[in-house]
């Protein structure tokens, strides 16, 4: 019988023995990325008036935004250029903002808009440069007294009064600075306003302005008689301390938005002292406007300046009580101890 002999391998023969072959590995397809499926928005555009469909538009995007959404609708109504057109949920609703986003609108998929026309257009810049530099240069014909204005004998002559030069000089100095201010240091949150509005500002600023100036470069104008030369300069100091304080609250007030961009920030006071006024007024740049036209009343002692001063007053109260109201709604940290216009008053 045969003996079975069973060879074991050693350790090392296991160690110096070539590596089992294995199969190659079988390459799995990748899964397919799965699109998510984008839900187009049907929007039509009806007349806020007569409720005729003026415009559909289909597919639009879901995050297209009320700025886009009259782009497209300009394509097709060219004479309405977005600028001149009011969007809204509601036929008497308030206008919706160019950068609200579709579908954050309280809207289903076909979504119904009402369109109203706001009229000729025309850029803020242009407007407050035409208003401005009317009153600048209206009141220098006054001061130089070119003819067809007073008798023919006071054609081009000067005053006696030093308070009528100095009246020239700071009213030249309060627009030269609105002037430049809207060049260089506004940032409008509109671009535009209707173009109606430019003949009312312009009416109400050249108007004033002819009127004051007449009086005050008349030749039978008085200077002030009640203190005299006291109450000038004291008149004086108070106009250049507002207007160095409303030039401060508007740098103050540019910083807070970054050029092109629309944000609205709370304003607080900076390191300019001029600006620590907001600590209980909301709109101190109308504060300080109000400061500056009643040192200009003192100077002068003139009826229809104190009637412009009295004028504006209410204006800018009625702007600044506006303006403190939204930042009420819109700010919930909003500081509760500001007042609009006045400290503790309005």
């Amino acid at each position: 019988m045969d003996t079975v002999v069973f060879k074991g391998t050693t350790a090392k023969e296991s160690l110096l023995a070539p590596p089992p072959i294995l199969p190659p590995p079988v390459k799995r397809p990748k899964a397919k990325k799965t699109k998510k499926a984008v839900v187009f928005f049907e929007v039509e555009i009806l007349d806020a008036k007569t409720k005729d469909k003026l415009c559909f538009l289909d597919k639009v995007e879901p995050n297209a935004t009320i700025g886009e959404i009259k782009s497209m609708f300009h394509k097709s109504h060219p004479q309405w250029y977005p600028a001149r057109q009011s969007i809204r949920l509601d036929p008497k609703g308030k206008s919706l903002k160019d950068e609200d986003v579709l579908q954050h609108l309280p809207v289903g998929t076909t979504a119904t808009f009402y369109f109203r026309d706001l009229g000729a257009q025309i850029s803020w810049v242009t407007v407050f440069l035409t208003e401005y530099a009317g009153p600048l240069l209206l009141y220098l014909m006054f001061y130089f007294r070119v003819p067809f204005i007073y008798a023919p004998k006071y054609d081009f002559t000067t005053s006696k009064h030093w308070v009528v030069h100095l009246a020239c000089m700071c009213h030249s100095f309060h627009y030269l600075k609105r002037l430049l201010e809207t060049l260089f240091v506004h940032r409008f949150s509109h671009g535009t306003m209707p173009l109606r509005n430019i003949f009312k500002n312009c009416t109400y600023y050249w108007g004033f302005a002819a009127w004051m100036a007449y009086y005050i470069n008349h030749p039978l104008y008085t200077p002030p008689t009640i203190y005299g030369e006291q109450q000038v300069r004291m008149a004086l100091v108070l106009f250049l301390f507002c207007q160095i304080g409303n030039f401060s609250i508007h740098i103050a007030l540019r910083n807070l938005r970054p050029p092109g961009s629309k944000t609205r920030k709370i304003p607080y006071p900076t390191k300019n002292p001029f600006t620590w006024i907001f600590l209980l007024v909301s709109c101190p740049n109308y504060t300080y406007e109000l400061g500056s036209w009643l040192g200009f009343t003192l100077m002068t002692q003139c009826l229809p300046v104190a009637f412009f001063t009295a004028v504006g007053f209410i204006q800018m109260t009625v702007w600044a009580k506006g303006k403190h109201r939204s930042y009420l709604k819109e700010f919930r940290d909003y500081p509760p101890l500001r007042s609009p216009i006045l400290p503790f008053i309005l």
